[in-house]
């Protein structure tokens, strides 16, 4: 089970507004880099300027982001916007925007910044088995049971957590060593389901 899941819902709903913004000329290329722009830019705010009341800006970031990921989607399926540069952009845009977002997660932790440092490498290794469905005929796999939005959740609720006072201290070490076989379990599952949807298609 996985919160992407929800998607197909999720579009339904912005579906009204993405026929708007089509009209109106903006383009899926628009949408990802944007929303790439401002993931990094509040990545690295938060990182310049760890103020506790600062990071519920993460959690309703998350949620904005989210609608923009779909938006881009759609207006590229649905909307003959897709193209080449649009699947790099996306792609390395997500990756590179939840970098900058969980960043400030690992400079405030009083335990040192490798252990969610090792999160980041991970959830980006992740997204790189995922998107390695499709070198071996099979398709970008989104398989769980820590994939991107299921992240967006986790690192949400830790952002409303710093907002309201709370603070990491040592049980921190076990919440980004259980994300982290989380996000192995993920790459492994990636993995096996890109290898059997491969061969059934052969």
């Amino acid at each position: 089970m996985s919160v992407y899941q929800l998607k197909s819902r999720f579009q339904n709903i912005l579906r009204p507004l993405v026929r708007a913004l089509a009209a109106r000329g903006v383009t899926a290329n628009q949408v990802t880099s944007v929303a790439a722009a401002v993931s990094v830019a509040l990545g690295v705010f938060l990182s310049v300027v760890p103020l506790p009341q600062w990071f519920l800006l993460v959690p309703i970031w998350f949620l904005l982001r989210m609608g923009l990921n779909a938006i881009d989607g759609m207006l590229a399926r649905e909307h003959g916007q897709k193209s080449i540069l649009g699947a790099y952009l996306n792609e390395i845009g997500d990756v590179v925007s939840d970098a900058a977002l969980y960043l400030p997660f690992a400079l405030i932790d009083p335990n040192g910044p490798m252990p969610a440092m090792a999160v980041i490498f991970l959830s980006a290794l992740t997204e790189f088995a995922g998107v390695l469905g499709q070198t071996v005929g099979a398709s970008r796999r989104y398989d769980g049971p820590l994939g991107k939005s299921d992240r967006a959740v986790l690192f949400g609720a830790l952002g409303i957590f710093v907002a309201v006072g709370g603070a990491f201290s040592v049980w921190a070490a076990w919440l980004w060593a259980v994300v982290a076989l989380l996000l192995v379990w993920t790459i492994v599952n990636r993995i096996s389901a890109g290898i059997r949807e491969a061969r059934t298609a052969a």
